[in-house]
């Protein structure tokens, strides 16, 4: 099986039920729109691969492809986490792992998208600063402190590292836990993300004005030579943003 959810690249060929894509077009996407739930298909880290058109959107005009294919399933997900939370102007938000591929669009969307009125997120203390880069109120460290400990809590927690036992307690009264991996403590939930091109293309603009931006870890893109390298990488949890393979021959 060819490993791989997003992709970005050009399309070279159409379906005959094809409405909207036309061969030559620059696009992205998370190629399985149910990526967590039986995906129908993996494929991306190939040199062509097929997809539905609904799950594809136009490629941002200012980004290039190493850019735009870290971000479909992140972005997705950050975004549909923060609808299904109730997320909206003037709430606040703490993300756990703010550094990771999920974590920084999460801070970048609660701001830009949702005009929220405090981001709190968490790192270690080599990424405070790229915290703060997109767009964090209080970055926190937590080799020195305990967030669960802070006398300030938030309406939403967004848990991308797998602490929903840790981050109920930094919730408010009434407030949501939104967890991705790990266990879940009530009333944390998780959810299995949809991959949709209609969000994508809503969230084009924030990408394209440069608002929101993809974060890719500087030590790539590796080469489709290095993919088990890459992955090796990815599984020390040590990645910030997205790891990207780039170019695919």
């Amino acid at each position: 099986t060819v490993p791989g959810y997003d992709v970005a690249g050009v399309v070279v060929k159409v379906g005959s039920q094809v409405k909207e894509l036309n061969e030559g077009d620059e696009r992205y996407g998370n190629i399985n729109e149910k990526a967590l739930e039986g995906p129908r298909q993996f494929s991306s880290l190939a040199q062509y691969t097929a997809v539905e058109e609904k799950l594809l959107a136009l490629k941002p005009k200012n980004l290039d492809f190493a850019q735009a294919a870290g971000l479909p399933l992140a972005i997705e997900t950050a975004y549909e986490g923060l609808e299904r939370t109730g997320f909206s102007s003037g709430k606040s938000i703490l993300v756990l792992n703010g550094s990771g591929g999920v974590g920084s669009l999460v801070i970048q969307l609660a701001k830009q998208v949702f005009d929220a009125s405090k981001v709190a997120a968490t790192s270690s203390t080599g990424k405070l600063e790229l915290l703060k880069s997109v767009g964090t109120d209080l970055a926190i460290d937590y080799t020195k402190e305990n967030f669960e400990d802070l006398p300030e809590k938030f309406d939403v927690v967004f848990d991308a590292i797998g602490q929903c036992d840790r981050a109920v307690k930094a919730m408010k009264e009434g407030g949501s836990v939104v967890a991705l991996t790990g266990a879940v403590t009530p009333p944390g939930f998780r959810f299995v993300v949809t991959s949709n091109g209609e969000v994508l293309k809503k969230l084009n603009p924030y990408l394209e004005n440069g608002k929101v931006k993809p974060v890719v870890d500087p030590r790539g893109p590796f080469p489709f030579t290095q993919v088990d390298e890459a992955f090796s990488y990815i599984e020390t949890n040590r990645a910030t943003g997205k790891v990207v393979i780039h170019p695919i021959p």
